[in-house]
């Protein structure tokens, strides 16, 4: 896609005055994707030379917003990491081409907030948390899970920048369970829950995704019995956070976040000797 109302592609590494019609330009597959008749000029960040991915001396995950979804499932997981399955569970849930993983990136997917955004789901699922920088220079810190507040509506400010997602190391040493619905065989998610059990209380958290507008996190602090996951999502989820498109009624997202919920909880409580 031509983006012809482009009149200049700055390096962000300028850092210039932020004004009206600006976009950040990370892979550029959602910018490029489409029409985009409000934006005039692109700020650049490819230059910005961040490293990719970080195990800072906590053993926490540092992703970079410029971080590709082949950067992320080829990076090499410690054994350590119980969680490290879900990295590629999530990669893979993407409904992309090798051409689209080797150019989008782990940050345009968060700042797209489309329900459907795996890496949303991965980072939020393992308590991810949003490193944003303003055009002062000011930053701020954020979870992923409050990031995204609707469909394709996130809480960055005009012209604020998100730098990073740190992955805390403890979620990287939970036990996840992964389930993910689509209505075609290779079509974009219409409901995906991950359950994570906390390696030192055991807390049980589900994170829907995909079937609703924002991410929903539900947390348990003793093993639940069916009733009270089934009770949980009805109360977590209102009626009109249930996404409506063409890749899926409200009524079957519901139907499968419900489902998926219980799998979840058997796996990782009924079968959590495995």
């Amino acid at each position: 896609m031509d983006l012809n109302t482009v009149v200049e592609v700055c390096d962000a590494r300028r850092r210039e005055t932020w004004r009206p019609g600006d976009a950040w330009l990370g892979g550029g597959t959602y910018l490029f994707s489409e029409p985009q008749p409000h934006i005039r000029r692109l700020i650049d960040l490819s230059r910005m030379d961040w490293e990719s991915l970080t195990v800072t001396a906590e053993g926490d995950l540092e992703i970079a917003a410029t971080c590709t979804i082949a950067e992320l499932s080829r990076f090499p997981k410690p054994t350590h990491w119980v969680a490290g399955p879900l990295f590629e569970q999530c990669c893979r849930a993407f409904l992309a081409s090798w051409k689209i993983w080797n150019m989008a990136t782990v940050g345009g997917n968060l700042c797209n907030g489309l329900p459907a955004g795996p890496m949303i789901s991965l980072t939020a699922a393992l308590d991810g948390i949003c490193l944003l920088q303003s055009q002062t220079g000011a930053v701020r810190q954020i979870p992923v899970a409050d990031f995204v507040v609707g469909a394709g509506v996130k809480v960055l400010e005009p012209g604020e920048l998100l730098r990073s997602i740190t992955l805390p190391a403890r979620a990287l040493g939970s036990r996840t369970a992964f389930r993910q619905a689509s209505l075609y065989g290779l079509g974009r998610s219409g409901a995906l829950v991950i359950g994570a059990l906390d390696p030192v209380d055991g807390m049980l958290t589900m994170t829907v995704t995909a079937s609703t507008v924002r991410p929903i996190r539900m947390r348990f602090a003793l093993p639940p019995n069916a009733e009270a996951v089934r009770e949980a999502v009805e109360y977590a989820i209102a009626p009109d956070e249930y996404y409506d498109d063409i890749h899926g009624l409200p009524a079957w997202r519901r139907h499968m976040t419900f489902r998926f919920a219980e799998e979840i909880r058997r796996e990782l409580t009924e079968e959590g000797g495995r």
